[in-house]
């Protein structure tokens, strides 16, 4: 059985233009050591299902389906139990570190509150692990920073002190909520390899809730595409970039800036998609990506697609499902400028995008 597995997951909440349907029917699962990512535009269902899976939604929202974690059934769980759970076996690093962490409150303070609330042990005790948690995300001069305000940190240093806190207790899973979010290159690479050294040490499994192809390149085994809150391709991470299926996804590596010239020497354009997102509260009665996809036709328009199996490659809803050729998928891929890295040595090959 998987550490964590979601079933029909549904998040529905009240406007007042009508009900808004955040997430539909999302089912998937991830095991220990594994790094699940979770991709797709703003809006389609990313950061609201992490909050779910925390039980950090509001009471009116309502949420129906099942996650089950270490074989305990999350949305009947009751709240002190929860709360035991929450930070301890489940931690959630936040998108923005800023909002995350108390402005008034010192970087060690708040270390310190996360670990004796799930632990019984001195202030002073706790106060040492939040110097080694420190030291362990490499903050340089941890005893000294421990007295610090959030202020005082860089962006990069104050996402560093969010995962050293969500990384107090030692959690089973980690949700990464765009960890890297307005960070240059350089930081953002160095969060990525921490947080991958660290799941390799403490066994954890990661979801990675991204809209970055790269970073799904250089992180995920598996990857989980949401458009319009539904779940519209699941694959592998070699199989999403050697052959994506879902027009969506094609869309999204085509979008992804690449510097190489064509064959006279012009830069490439920036291939964009074209329309825009529907509104949640009035989506089409078909494909939702269907006002956006150039593939589309009446029954598109007006059947909803299911998830199924494509070819033995993943998970594809699509109608188009069986037009897809392996030959053309590849061709135009090539154009999308993807490209094979290697990870270390004893681990497999990565698809990244150039």
């Amino acid at each position: 059985m998987s550490l964590l597995e979601v079933k029909d997951l549904s998040i529905h909440f009240k406007t007042p233009g009508g009900t808004l349907t955040a997430v539909d029917k999302l089912s998937f699962s991830v095991d220990a050591g594994e790094t699940l990512a979770i991709v797709g535009e703003s809006g389609c269902g990313k950061s609201v299902t992490a909050l779910a899976l925390m039980r950090l939604l509001t009471p009116s929202t309502k949420v129906s389906g099942s996650i089950r974690f270490e074989d305990r059934e999350l949305t009947t769980l009751p709240e002190r139990q929860m709360r035991d759970l929450r930070g301890n076996r489940m931690a959630i690093i936040f998108q923005d570190p800023m909002a995350a962490l108390n402005p008034v409150m010192t970087i060690g303070d708040q270390i310190v509150e996360a670990i004796r609330a799930h632990e019984k042990v001195s202030k002073e005790a706790a106060r040492k692990r939040a110097e080694e948690l420190l030291e362990l995300v490499h903050i340089p001069e941890p005893r000294r920073r421990l007295d610090e305000y959030p202020h005082r940190f860089s962006g990069g240093m104050r996402q560093r002190a969010a995962i050293a806190m969500a990384l107090a207790s030692k959690p089973s899973v980690l949700i990464a909520d765009e960890p890297t979010t307005a960070l240059d290159v350089t930081i953002q690479a160095q969060i990525l390899h921490l947080l991958h050294r660290l799941q390799r040490d403490l066994g954890m499994a990661l979801i990675l809730i991204t809209h970055d192809l790269g970073v799904v390149a250089e992180t995920a085994d598996r990857v989980l595409v949401m458009y319009a809150g539904r779940k519209v391709e699941q694959q592998g991470v070699n199989g999403l970039f050697e052959q994506p299926l879902h027009p969506y996804t094609q869309r999204l590596m085509g979008a992804k800036p690449r510097l190489e010239q064509d064959s006279v020497g012009t830069p490439q354009r920036l291939q964009e998609i074209p329309g825009l997102v529907p509104q949640l509260t009035q989506l089409p009665a078909g494909c939702a990506f269907s006002t956006r996809c150039d593939m589309a036709d009446h029954v598109c328009h007006s059947v909803r697609p299911e998830l199924k199996s494509h070819a033995g490659h993943g998970l594809i809803a699509c109608h188009k499902s069986e037009q897809l050729d392996a030959a053309e998928v590849a061709a135009a891929v090539a154009t999308k400028g993807i490209q094979f890295i290697e990870r270390a040595p004893a681990e497999q090959p990565l698809a990244r995008v150039a």
